[in-house]
């Protein structure tokens, strides 16, 4: 279909934007057989593809590499002379990222039976909009625009050229001194990843702790970790100003660097949407006000991803994505959870978290944990350091967890699914689980629950007259 001839057709579903929510609901609204017409103004893939997920994850795998040569002679393994190419490097991670483009590519997209266009897109109407000014008209739109790092209001901020989480893989090389302003999971994966690689890293964070949204104990173990690899770390420490090459604190300490990096945050991208005009509510965040259902403030238009204020994960978005696109599509009113949904820091050790909080539980909450050096794989490994801790409640359904330690993701799984489906830790142990690995410990944890409702009084009570029955009936037996 020619360009001129998208303004012709009223289409089901409109998408704006192509990076994970906006392809996943442009193709799940395309199986269900609507016309969609999605638009991107840059590069399809989004954040995940060309900033964040897989450019991160390449670059930590050879952070890791690194680090784990140097510490090979633990297994009397020697690897003398580690050295590093970070141009090499480099080229991995930009490896990385063209072997997966081709899945989040416009002729991927096209063999989903989607129709895609390049342009920027404004809404001029409730069911209008214009494409670089070529108008377009749509029975249901999908708004799926994304976040953008947020930079703070901060003296001489702008004139020290900050790096951030996008700008990042910019740079033809690593510098010799960087800062990371913003201790999560962002500044904590890059500020380890640049360490272990040769770079000298200092990370000041204006909370008392790293990861302050993750359990304390969690916390300390990646503080400990990025200690151990040299970072300077420095929290409940506030920028009062920048000056040349040098953060200034609000205790009168300095921090100086080459190359300063900014991981405090993201925005939702909405500016020059003309979303007022199409009468979709924005909060005081500029994030676009969404239901239940992600429907906006306007009936024919849903949102989905970061641009929504829910949690910026590309696992996130790409379920949002599905599920916004068929209510839009079909009429379907269907309603996201949040209750179960899974985050992973990438450090090693990784922290991956799932559902309520374990270090806040309330009264009718039990929290169990086990230490990872009691597992065999880790010792085998001697990688002792992590735990899994569970959240369960009265009827001793898991609720919510927190697994620190290698794979932690992986191992967050099966906790993810018995959170999302209220399964008990019986529910867990009546699993065959493999051995030995990295997720013996919460299954022990579900282990030492159930063996613990064996201990009870009235449980003794009935374990008892079971034995005596039995005794009774071998004894019959052996008379007869």
């Amino acid at each position: 279909m020619p360009d001129d001839a998208i303004g012709r057709r009223r289409w089901d579903l409109l998408v704006v934007g192509a990076g994970t929510a906006g392809l996943i609901g442009a193709q799940t609204a395309a199986a269900l057989g609507a016309r969609v017409l999605l638009v991107e103004r840059a590069r399809f893939g989004g954040d995940c593809l060309w900033t964040g997920c897989v450019p991160s994850k390449a670059l930590l795998a050879a952070a890791h590499a690194a680090a784990d040569a140097r510490a090979a002679a633990r297994y009397g393994v020697h690897a003398d002379g580690v050295t590093v190419d970070v141009p090499a490097v480099l080229a991995h991670v930009r490896r990385a990222i063209t072997t997966i483009e081709p899945v989040d590519s416009p002729d991927a997209v096209r063999r989903s039976g989607a129709r895609v266009t390049s342009g920027s897109v404004r809404f001029t109407g409730p069911a209008s909009a214009e494409i670089d000014g070529r108008p377009v008209r749509f029975r249901q739109a999908l708004v799926a625009t994304g976040s953008a790092p947020a930079l703070p209001e901060l003296a001489g901020l702008a004139d020290a050229g900050p790096l951030t989480t996008d700008s990042f893989w910019d740079q033809p090389d690593l510098p010799e001194r960087m800062a990371v302003l913003g201790g999560g999971t962002s500044g904590c994966e890059l500020a380890q990843a640049v360490a272990r690689l040769g770079v000298r890293v200092t990370v000041v964070e204006a909370a008392d702790r790293l990861l302050a949204g993750e359990d304390p104990d969690a916390s300390a173990a990646v503080t400990d970790a990025l200690v151990r690899d040299g970072v300077q770390v420095r929290t409940g420490a506030s920028v009062t100003r920048v000056d040349a090459g040098r953060l200034v604190l609000d205790d009168g300490a300095t921090v100086d660097f080459d190359r300063l990096l900014v991981a405090t945050g993201r925005a939702p991208r909405t500016a020059g949407l003309g979303l007022d005009v199409a009468g979709v509510d924005v909060d005081e965040r500029g994030a676009v006000v969404v239901d239940a259902a992600l429907r906006t403030t306007n009936a024919h238009i849903w949102a989905a991803g970061d641009v929504t204020g829910h949690p910026q994960l590309t696992h996130l978005a790409g379920v949002h994505g599905s599920l916004a696109a068929g209510n839009a599509v079909l009429g379907l009113r269907r309603t996201v959870d949040l209750s179960a949904v899974p985050r992973v820091t990438y450090t090693q050790p990784e922290v991956a978290s799932v559902g309520e909080p374990t270090s806040a539980a309330g009264p009718d909450r039990t929290v169990l944990t086990r230490r990872l050096r009691s597992a065999d794989r880790a010792i085998a490994e001697q990688n002792p350091d992590g735990f899994s801790r569970l959240v369960v409640d009265g009827r001793h359904r898991v609720r919510g967890a927190t697994v620190v330690g290698p794979r932690a993701g992986e191992a967050l799984a099966e906790l993810t699914l018995a959170v999302t489906k209220g399964l008990t830790t019986s529910d867990l142990t009546s699993s065959i689980h493999p051995y030995p690995t990295y997720a013996d410990p919460q299954w022990n944890a579900a282990i030492g629950d159930a063996r613990g409702r064996l201990a009870r009084p009235a449980a003794r009570v009935v374990i008892g007259a079971l034995l005596v029955a039995r005794r009774a009936s071998a004894a019959l037996r052996r008379a007869g």
